[in-house]
């Protein structure tokens, strides 16, 4: 990938959230926690965000944090507002809830048989892939492409200016 010398790359962080325009590359690295990527294919910009949990207890008086999908689904619709944008014209990817400890019970939501109840699930990588897609459904996102679970760590490279977003896992390169 040859990168043009006025792209922005940006690494985010677990509990990062970044929203930007077309010169911007988001990359992060994922292993139970997940990414959601956001791109408006007509207005070229979009976003990322790396959460670790659901959602927290409490919330009253705090600001929006970005370990929780609850609130980085938050902080997208603040952004999608303020661009004046809908969230149906968004192209929406969800990535990452790797299963990272095998020892622990089997992930139970795999592609083909999810549990639908956060609670339901056995471990952390299941209750983020639950919530990146139910929260992506409540919130009217029609998701394009997504890639959750497994047993393994997996790097995400997005580019804001075409929607782009490169997956890779040990041994595994995907676009």
């Amino acid at each position: 990938m040859k990168q043009s010398k006025h792209v922005i790359e940006i690494f985010l962080q677990p509990g990062d959230f970044y929203f930007g325009d077309t010169n911007t590359r988001l990359r992060t690295l994922l292993g139970s926690c997940v990414s959601i990527t956001m791109w408006h294919p007509t207005k070229l910009i979009g976003g990322m965000c790396h959460y670790l949990l659901p959602s927290r207890e409490n919330t009253s008086g705090a600001s929006l944090d970005g370990r929780y999908a609850k609130e980085a689904m938050q902080m997208f619709e603040r952004e999608i507002r303020a661009a004046k944008t809908h969230p149906s014209e968004y192209t929406v990817k969800l990535f990452g809830a790797g299963n990272m400890f095998s020892g622990i019970k089997r992930n139970q939501c795999d592609r083909n048989n999810c549990i639908d109840t956060i609670n339901a699930c056995m471990n952390i990588s299941c209750k983020n892939m639950t919530a990146a897609r139910s929260l992506a459904a409540s919130h009217g996102f029609v998701v394009a492409a997504e890639d959750l679970g497994g047993n393994s760590h997996r790097q995400i490279i997005f580019d804001i200016n075409n929607g782009n977003v490169w997956v890779r896992k040990p041994g595994v390169i995907q676009a």
